[in-house]
């Protein structure tokens, strides 16, 4: 049961749409009258897969339990040209500020942005035609039905990046989580300890008639870029925000230094990304009632108020916070919105049925393998001449034979497709 209260940001799931139902190879028949002629139905198409953004949904705990997503198979085509029920799809609901990424070529699919938006991720097989689809002038009676495309499973990132305008960071314990309750309607877990905060907090702020969404980013150590602590897995929370609120303790307890402490932190935001460091930054040095803060808050500001905005609060009480919420909003007015990451738009999974083919040499004999082959090797009834009509068809259709003579095939030369081999005819 301790596992639920893991916060997680980042999974990966199992996903696959359906695959397309066979067509049905049949013929009707009546009482005295047997096979009067073709009436298979097509095959169902398989299920898709989607991925949807839910503002219900907080994190991807979930998918720890459950990373498996298989979309529904389609049915087989009947009889009396009779449709194949299509398979169920498979929508999976995913917070805002998911990303999701192909683990094969880290390509990002999609962006689940913003609330209700819908990506279509993995399309289901088409459903076989019945062996009434295959009738023509001179083929009266096809004794022969096309095969469903099958689906394979891909394998998702799902990264989850908190979309919010500012990015509250700091060391552990300097009461970021209290200054949060204490600018918004959030109710952070707040505790004397490090690392109170196991996953970001997000809370909107008022502004008169205006507002922001800021976020509570668990606190970093030194190290942080490179594993140490929380913060290296809570660093890509802040890679979207518009500005960062630094909060500082500058009361120095705990034998810190608050300079030091401000200086580590942004050290890890550059190891990190050049991007996060280069974000407009202002400091909140918290914690102003404590013994000796003054002086340190006259050190601070001496060695920092040219560069920064630097605000002295005391979260516990609210005590400057105003200033801070003004400050921070005329920060805002002047930066761009939070921005979308940008994905692959027409990035498809390629499914069997998208007939792709190569040709080698081995020996002296050439063979054709790819997708185009597996299709054909689902389709063909080697004992049926008119599937052996249909396959001559399609090689010729889809550009095998003319590469074939491309590459330089004489009469006789032996040819091999899947468990088919014959001898080329010009």
């Amino acid at each position: 049961m301790a596992d639920r209260n893991i916060f997680t940001d980042k999974v990966k799931i199992t996903i696959k749409s359906g695959d397309g139902g066979d067509g049905m190879n049949s013929f009707k028949s009546y009482k005295g009258k047997p096979a009067c002629g073709p009436d298979g139905g097509d095959g169902g198409n398989g299920g898709n897969v989607y991925i949807v953004a839910d503002k219900n949904v907080n994190d991807l705990l979930s998918f720890r339990y459950i990373s498996k997503y298989f979309a529904g198979d389609g049915e087989r085509g009947g009889t009396n040209k009779c449709f194949g029920k299509g398979g169920a799809d498979v929508v999976i609901k995913v917070p805002e500020g998911t990303v999701v990424k192909d683990e094969e070529t880290s390509t990002v699919i999609a962006d689940m942005f913003r609330e209700g938006e819908k990506k279509l991720i993995a399309e289901g097989g088409r459903g076989g035609k019945g062996n009434v689809r295959f009738t023509t002038a001179r083929r009266h009676a096809p004794n022969f039905a096309q095969k469903g495309e099958k689906t394979e499973p891909h394998v998702l990132i799902l990264e989850l990046k908190v979309i919010a305008d500012v990015g509250i960071i700091g060391f552990p314990n300097v009461g970021k989580s209290t200054l949060l309750s204490k600018i918004s309607a959030a109710k952070p877990k707040i505790a004397n300890y490090h690392f109170t905060t196991l996953s970001p907090n997000l809370g909107v702020v008022k502004y008169y008639e205006n507002s922001f969404v800021a976020a509570d980013i668990p606190g970093l150590i030194e190290g942080a870029a490179d594993g140490a602590g929380l913060g290296h897995d809570f660093l890509r929370h802040i890679e979207r925000t518009r500005m960062l609120l630094h909060v500082v303790d500058i009361s120095g307890c705990e034998d810190r230094d608050p300079i030091e402490d401000f200086k580590k932190i942004n050290a890890e935001l550059s190891s990190y990304s050049k991007v996060l460091s280069s974000l407009p930054q202002i400091i909140a040095l918290n914690k102003c009632d404590a013994y000796g803060a003054e002086e340190n808050v006259k050190a601070f500001k001496k060695k920092y108020s040219r560069k920064y905005k630097i605000f002295p609060i005391t979260a516990v009480n609210g005590e400057g916070t105003d200033k801070l919420i003004e400050g921070i909003f005329e920060v805002l007015e002047q930066l761009p919105p939070v921005k979308r990451i940008e994905s692959d738009e027409s990035f498809t999974y390629t499914k069997s049925g998208d007939l792709g083919f190569e040709i080698y040499m081995d020996g002296d004999a050439y063979v054709v393998v790819g997708a185009l082959v597996d299709m054909l090797c689902r389709n063909v009834a080697l004992n049926d001449p008119d599937s052996m009509t249909y396959f001559q068809k399609i090689l010729r259709e889809k550009g095998v034979i003319s590469r074939l003579r491309a590459m330089g095939i004489k009469e006789n030369d032996t040819v091999v497709v899947g468990d088919v081999e014959f001898d080329f005819i010009n």
